[in-house]
């Protein structure tokens, strides 16, 4: 068995290894091979000697950020280190530590049963203080009078010592000016040893305040100005034979020329980039394993990373404009429907940094695609409707005009033309983007069967084949569908689930009850008679069961996603039908080693996801709720909660992510939508007379008298 459990993880992580591999592979085959093919105009590295003569070929006026840092790094260690005041508290701490040790000493010299060999071993064992043998011969070596003298010194001395702020790099200049301060009138022997007891109960009491510090050089740091560095046409940036500056790179990258490396410098620099953008998602997928338990998702979100890598490493190098009119942005959107928000968020800003490596303004080139990315993102947070596209084709195309403005309006290299020309570009990108997204969401999604905002929308239409056929042939379960619908879909609202995906889950998850819709009570008659009570419970809950399968035939024949072909057996679970149960145990008296549950109980699996999980909670209040026909509000949550209980207890709820704070939501929820079907109604006269007296002649207001159920 364990080798069961353990072949699968291997082989996974094997793939997990393989794939990545072949991912950094494929990443720096690209950047490397496009960089080959890209015009560059110096090549230099920050540390070695240059070359040749680098010239600036126009003027140029920017705030250095290599020369600000610098001065501000100048600044700041100049501060001098702060430390706190002398701290008293620590000087009397010491003091009393020492006295202890005296009391110590001479409670062992006082010791009349110890022998003397005794006595060193006690002495020895001293904490706070290391006395060797001949230490130790020396203290029990001294008359009582010269050892109080010793005492006393030494508590004198530490006192006077402490007094002082001792830092801890002051520590033993400290313990060096203890002999001076020993009293001449003490002998040497005395001397030294007052010094070695005290000693070592010299401790620092000013220590380094790391926060005042840190205050003082950022305040340092903000008093120096930014650097402006201006450099007119013809000056030389770089001279031949010198070593080549952070600033000189930087100057370089200002006035637009490229600096590329060439050779094993090149693919040093690929590798470096690859292994970095590889580490960010390794990071991502160690703190959200979600998709690597997802095999075609992250099949998919690997070859969509790589393609959109690829042609945009294809089709930029060696153009001014075309990198700008890249649809980069179309990446994050198609991620986003097709695989999930958090990667595609997560993944945009790798994957703008590998696609604008080595270009020309990387820089902007490198926001002009993140931000791009992560705008029409946050913006598209529920696509229902195709209209919500031309707001995030909108938005791109704005984000990316600030940036370019913001980068190339102080760049004097750049004209009114040009600019305009890339701000035309910027739009094109945002209609290119959020086209390209709807194109391969309708295409992909249902190639991969896979489920997108849009996809659920076409299916919530009541016009579809299924929903029609329900509607006309089960009016009952029709209704009853459109019931746990908004149940399902408000209480989704309410804890974050994916609403639309939990109501197009509810509208479909009872098809199957079209194969024999008279044996399902929605679809009964006020006075039809229960078909089921004639019947063997068995054979009874065999047609009931059924519904699941036949449904699940139904929902493969119209192609409905699979993420939706799950609500069928998941909403029920692994439950029983109770009703049929009850029959079996009735008959068999009670005892229930004479029924068989298996046959009495759906096949499920129990729900795997929040949205399955909602109809199933639906689906049970919504008929338990109905059965008991509450009369006050109280009644009906208590009611609400009771079924909600029951599904826990039974483990129906094991396999989601459901905490019992969201379970606390969904019961608020589900009170607030059932408290408009089971509302108080009006009971209206029948005679018309009576009607007509409740309304006055003249005008005058409509009087009503209520008669509650």
């Amino acid at each position: 068995m364990n080798d069961q459990l353990t072949k699968p993880s291997l082989i996974k992580i094997i793939f997990l290894i393989l794939v990545l591999v072949l991912s950094m592979a494929g990443t720096w085959w690209l950047i490397n091979w496009s960089l080959t093919g890209a015009l560059s105009t110096v090549s230099v590295v920050e540390g070695n000697v240059a070359s040749q003569d680098i010239m600036s070929p126009f003027a140029v006026s920017y705030q250095s950020d290599v020369l600000t840092t610098k001065r501000q790094q100048e600044a700041a260690q100049q501060v001098e280190l702060i430390y706190t005041r002398s701290d008293s508290a620590i000087a009397r701490q010491q003091l009393n530590l020492l006295k202890d040790a005296l009391d110590f000493i001479d409670s062992v010299r006082n010791d009349q049963f110890a022998s003397q060999e005794q006595k060193y071993t006690d002495l020895a064992a001293l904490e706070g203080i290391y006395i060797s043998q001949n230490t130790a011969e020396q203290i029990l070596g001294f008359s009582d009078v010269r050892w109080q003298n010793v005492r006393q010194e030494s508590i004198v001395i530490l006192e006077q010592v402490m007094r002082t702020a001792i830092r801890e790099v002051d520590l033993e200049d400290a313990r060096q000016q203890l002999p001076s301060l020993v009293s001449l009138s003490l002998s040497e022997d005395q001397v030294n040893l007052v010094v070695e007891i005290a000693s070592a109960f010299v401790a620092p009491n000013s220590v380094f305040n790391e926060e005042e510090t840190q205050v003082a050089r950022e305040e340092a740091i903000a008093s120096v100005p930014a650097v402006t560095r201006s450099i007119v046409p013809g000056e030389t940036i770089i001279r031949r034979g010198e070593i080549v500056q952070a600033e000189d790179i930087e100057a370089l990258q200002e006035v637009g020329l490229l600096t590329t490396f060439s050779g094993w410098q090149n693919q040093a620099g690929t590798v470096a980039v690859v292994v970095l953008s590889a580490v960010l998602l390794i990071l991502y997928f160690l703190a959200y394993p979600g998709l690597l338990s997802q095999t075609k998702q992250l099949i998919l979100f690997i070859i969509l990373f790589l393609v959109f890598l690829g042609v945009s490493r294809y089709v930029t190098p060696g153009h001014l404009v075309i990198p700008y009119l890249f649809p980069m942005a179309g990446y994050s959107l198609i991620v986003a429907a097709l695989v999930d928000r958090r990667t595609a968020l997560f993944t945009t800003i790798p994957l703008a940094i590998l696609a604008a490596y080595g270009m020309p303004y990387a820089l902007d080139l490198t926001l002009y695609y993140s931000l791009g990315g992560i705008m029409g993102l946050l913006i598209l947070r529920r696509p229902q409707r195709l209209s919500a596209y031309v707001s995030v084709a909108g938005i791109i195309s704005v984000s990316g005009a600030v940036i370019l403005v913001a980068y190339r309006i102080i760049d004097p290299a750049t004209d009114v033309t040009g600019l305009a020309t890339l701000v035309g570009a910027s739009v094109f990108n945002g209609v290119a983007s959020a086209g390209l997204t709807v194109l391969l969401e309708y295409t992909l999604a249902p190639l991969l069967d896979l489920t997108t905002t849009l996809q659920l929308v076409e299916l919530s239409r009541p016009d579809h084949p299924l929903l029609q056929r329900l509607l006309r042939e089960i009016p009952g379960t029709y209704q009853h569908t459109l019931q746990l619908a908004n149940l399902a879909e408000q209480a989704a609202e309410r804890i974050q689930a994916n609403s639309m995906l939990a109501r197009v889950g509810a509208l479909y998850h009872d098809i199957g009850k079209m194969k024999n819709p008279q044996f399902f009570i929605e679809n009964q008659g006020s006075n039809q008679i229960n078909t089921h009570d004639d019947m063997d419970p068995e054979e009874s809950a065999a047609i009931i069961i059924d519904h699941v399968n036949y449904g699940l035939k139904l929902a493969k024949k119209a192609r409905l996603p699979r993420r939706i072909r799950n609500f069928i057996p998941e909403h029920h679970g692994t439950l029983l039908t109770r009703y049929q149960y009850g029959k079996a145990l009735e008959a068999a008296g009670g005892d229930d080693t004479k029924v068989n549950k298996t046959s009495f109980r759906y096949p499920g699996p129990r729900p795997q996801s929040v949205e399955t999980a909602l109809v199933m909670l639906a689906d049970g209040c919504e008929a338990y709720v109905r059965s008991q026909n509450p009369e006050t509000d109280e009644e009906l949550r208590s009611l609400i909660k009771e079924m909600v209980n029951r599904r826990v207890q039974a483990g129906q709820l094991n396999d989601t992510e459901l905490t019992l704070k969201d379970l606390n939501v969904i019961i608020d929820s589900f009170t607030a939508t059932l408290k408009g079907t089971f509302h108080s109604r009006v009971d209206y006269p029948d005679d018309e007379d009576q009607e007509e007296n409740m309304t006055s002649s003249e005008g005058g207001d409509i009087t009503v008298v209520e008669k509650r159920e």
